[in-house]
């Protein structure tokens, strides 16, 4: 797993001395729910956590915020297939989830723009997926910045929320739109 850099952000790989800083926000009742999963109780768990992203086949970096050398938050570029009846495409879901006390800075978006620019770009996908719960509003705006398409919704339950029942709408960017963007941005600066 390689590094991705933004203007202001390192994406790179997790290491165990992250722990106090993922235990910051994964303890917080306005992270986990919102992305399907339990605050951490402790820093045991987070550095639990920290050992299954660095066994994990799924790329999932840590947000470093370059100004303070300190880890923010996590993207993931995961290995789902939403719709089965794309399923012969190459795609990735891009999954994240931010510190509070950075939210609102615009950071989520910069981080996605570059993972959908390395899938597309670096891993020739096909479909760039994003997802979000009903309930989740910041998600869902982060997917509008970052042009995604709505493109349907389903009811689950979530395990790791005790079986609560959510709708989970899902998004996605193909290709061609992702590079339609590009030569419509590269028309506009000539």
């Amino acid at each position: 797993m390689g590094e991705l850099q933004t203007e202001r952000l390192l994406l790179r790989a997790w290491k165990e001395s992250d722990v106090k800083d993922l235990f910051e926000y994964a303890k917080s009742e306005l992270v986990g729910p919102n992305a399907g999963w339990k605050p951490h109780k402790d820093e045991e768990e987070s550095k639990e956590i920290i050992q299954m992203f660095m066994e994990s086949n799924d790329v999932v970096y840590a947000i470093e915020l370059l100004s303070e050398n300190k880890v923010i938050g996590s993207i993931g570029l995961h290995d789902r297939k939403p719709d089965v009846s794309l399923s012969h495409y190459k795609q990735k879901e891009i999954g994240y989830v931010l510190n509070p006390a950075y939210w609102g800075k615009g950071y989520v978006p910069e981080a996605v723009h570059r993972v959908i620019q390395h899938g597309f770009e670096d891993l020739d996908l096909d479909i760039v997926w994003c997802g979000h719960f009903d309930f989740n509003h910041n998600s869902k705006r982060v997917n509008e910045k970052c042009g995604f398409n709505y493109r349907f919704s389903e009811k689950k339950k979530l395990d790791r929320l005790d079986g609560r029942e959510v709708t989970s709408l899902y998004y996605n960017i193909l290709k061609s739109e992702y590079e339609d963007r590009l030569n419509i941005k590269a028309s506009n600066t000539v």
